[in-house]
């Protein structure tokens, strides 16, 4: 049979098929499968291992990787509990599990259903799991390639400008002759913010899947912060000047506020820089990320498509406030440099 790898199956080359411990295994996030089509919803295309999206249909044959999902414009699903007959496409970069609940505006469409047809093993017949699959995990020690400033883009919610805004901040930064990494750190797996952040200039980019995480959400504390330090590590060949950092989803969410608030990964961080959509947005997560003792060297995101949301904000707030075509400049540099932070 045809297989359609999906990206997060990318480094999985030999394998196994076992089709005698699909009703006994109880999958966790990263146990890799074989899946079937069964009837077609949101995702008609997968992103497959050469980043190509990937037209599926009924009867199609997928490798994908179970995993969480949180995204609050889309799905939130879970890795099942116990084998099931049919499973969902979370995402289109290979995330499967099971639907809990999805927004509003998907309420007319179901996900696409796919049933397990074999889980993939190794030659000792285990199944192969895509975290840290032939990767080093390395420890955390907050240790920082090439002494390179660290730079935190964080948003009010999902789809609040924070990859947009990184890219900018990239390419400003090239403009100043700078060289830029960008780590895409948290989130479900497509590549589509780091390629556009590339696209923006960065020298080199990286996310949580170039480690085999289908997605980080529900990572446990000590787990997330290894991964941090060995995508930091995967960058020091690259000797950046500036590493812009993604974190995903808005301020609130679970892995999201466990790092801002964490003294040991905010150590690293010399600038956070905020995405919002609306002024109000803009000033409650200024509040909130005051409690926790962290001024952004200015804000920015979706509300700066519009002139007047610009006014309002500027208008009662001492942040500096830049569009994107402001921060491309590279007149702004000045404001991403200072010295590194401590959350309290």
């Amino acid at each position: 049979m045809r297989i359609k790898k999906t990206i997060i199956t990318k480094d999985i080359k030999d394998y196994t098929l076992n089709e005698e411990i699909n009703d006994t295994h109880h999958p966790i996030s990263g146990d890799i499968a074989i899946f079937q089509v069964i009837t077609l919803g949101k995702h008609e295309s997968v992103q497959g291992e050469e980043k190509r999206n990937i037209a599926i249909f009924e009867g199609d044959f997928i490798m994908g990787a179970f995993a969480n999902r949180y995204a609050t414009s889309q799905f939130e699903g879970y890795v099942p509990v116990e084998p099931l007959p049919l499973y969902d496409i979370l995402a289109a970069g290979g995330a499967i599990g099971v639907v809990k609940s999805k927004n509003y505006s998907l309420k007319d469409i179901e996900p696409t259903k796919v049933r397990m047809v074999g889980y993939v093993c190794d030659e000792r017949g285990k199944v192969i799991n895509t975290r840290w699959y032939k990767k080093s995990r390395i420890q955390f020690s907050a240790v920082v390639p090439n002494n390179a400033k660290l730079i935190l883009s964080v948003g009010s919610t999902m789809d609040s400008g924070k990859t947009t805004t990184a890219g900018c901040v990239a390419r400003g930064l090239k403009l100043s002759g700078k060289r830029v990494a960008f780590m895409k750190f948290t989130g479900t797996v497509h590549t589509k913010d780091r390629d556009f952040v590339y696209d923006c200039g960065a020298d080199v980019v990286t996310d949580f899947s170039d480690l085999g995480f289908p997605s980080t959400y529900l990572t446990e504390k000590e787990e997330l912060l290894d991964l941090y330090q060995s995508l930091l590590a995967k960058l020091s060949t690259e000797q950046p000047d500036f590493i812009v950092i993604e974190i995903a989803d808005g301020l609130l969410q679970l892995e999201t506020n466990f790092l801002l608030k964490s003294a040991e990964f905010m150590s690293t961080i010399n600038s956070v820089i905020f995405s919002c959509g609306d002024s109000l947005s803009a000033f409650q997560g200024i509040e909130v990320l005051n409690k926790i003792h962290i001024t952004p060297a200015f804000i920015s995101g979706r509300f700066t498509m519009s002139p007047l949301l610009i006014q309002e904000v500027q208008e009662h707030c001492g942040i500096p406030v830049l569009d994107m075509f402001q921060i491309m400049s590279g007149e702004h540099n000045h404001l991403l440099i200072s010295s590194r932070m401590v959350a309290a």
